[in-house]
């Protein structure tokens, strides 16, 4: 086994905070190498540019970590990867937010090479403490994201009081008895609390499911679950931009799981950032625009009934 390259799969809803816990492990001076492969859902990759320097499908963080962006297929990217064993020292796959984690952990079961090469370390879920309860009700993927953990963070811990936390805490051991819980506020914990546990028990998966090793059993994440993107050249008008995205989340947000966007104002050489899970939007001016890069905005939402012709008029409206 000791040969072996252990592999830790992160998993969390849409908006849990995997980037935030994603950016720790790649900027801390802890002196280890990890390849980390990541994975979206929508048309426009924006994950992509809030992880740090990524714009390669494979390339190297200034600590020494690997970043793939999985555009194939999670076995043809970790073949890629064990061409370059002995430049890092594990991998890290990040699954997008709607995504059930058993087809990814049982790819480390199923396909031959990966298994050889490769050990299921742990399964690590961000969970949100603000919205888990509701969203354990309707979405079965976040169910199933608890039910495989072997670590739960439950984040944003500071957004409900103790008697909120103990509830929500209660319901995930109702479905996940064993994971170790652990609450933080922006995925702060030491890297040792979700990396290199060794914590993966393959006979705990399949009593949750008997399937888990048969190849061919697919999981598909929630028809009615929509992706709406939309993108301008050049800067949006920041006095048009707020309040209409201010607008959009407190009408529609219960229907709104997840917003994110990169936005150009006028004039300023800072990336307007921002991000949302419902009604809550939080946004800040970030890194400069790298010179000779096209200036352009893009908004991300992910929800269900969404109006995408309406929320590209809107955004729209906002040019400069």
């Amino acid at each position: 086994m000791s040969d072996k390259i252990p592999v830790t799969v992160l998993t969390g809803y849409l908006g849990a905070g995997k980037t935030t816990l994603l950016n720790r492990i790649l900027t801390e001076p802890h002196g280890k190498r990890y390849a980390v492969i990541v994975n979206e859902f929508g048309e426009i990759g924006i994950d992509n540019d809030l992880v740090v320097g990524a714009d390669e499908e494979v390339f190297e963080m200034n600590n020494g970590c690997i970043c793939c962006t999985v555009r194939g297929d999670l076995i043809r990217i970790m073949d890629g990867l064990m061409k370059r064993k002995g430049k890092f020292d594990a991998i890290i796959v990040e699954t997008t937010g709607l995504a059930d984690p058993a087809p990814v952990a049982q790819t480390f079961f199923v396909d031959q090479d990966v298994g050889e090469a490769a050990t299921l370390d742990a399964v690590v879920t961000v969970a949100d403490a603000k919205w888990l309860s509701e969203r354990l009700k309707d979405a079965p993927e976040a169910k199933n994201q608890v039910a495989f953990a072997d670590v739960i963070l439950l984040n944003k811990s500071d957004l409900v009081d103790e008697a909120g936390l103990d509830s929500v805490e209660r319901q995930i051991r109702a479905i996940n008895p064993s994971a170790e819980i652990h609450r933080t506020q922006h995925c702060a914990v030491p890297l040792e609390t979700v990396l290199d546990r060794k914590a993966f028990d393959l006979a705990r998966i399949i009593e949750v499911e008997p399937e888990f090793l048969e190849e061919g059993h697919h999981h598909h994440h929630s028809d009615e679950i929509q992706s709406v993107s939309a993108r301008l050249p050049g800067a949006v008008d920041p006095n048009k931009f707020m309040p209409w995205i201010s607008d959009l989340t407190q009408v529609q947000g219960p229907d709104i799981l997840r917003c994110k966007g990169i936005v150009s104002f006028p004039d300023e050489p800072r990336r307007f950032v921002f991000q949302g899970v419902h009604m809550i939007l939080d946004g800040d001016l970030q890194d400069e625009w790298k010179p000779g890069d096209p200036r352009e905005s893009r908004v991300v939402f992910i929800g269900r009934h969404l109006d995408p012709e309406q929320i590209r008029k809107g955004f729209e409206a906002c040019r400069a």
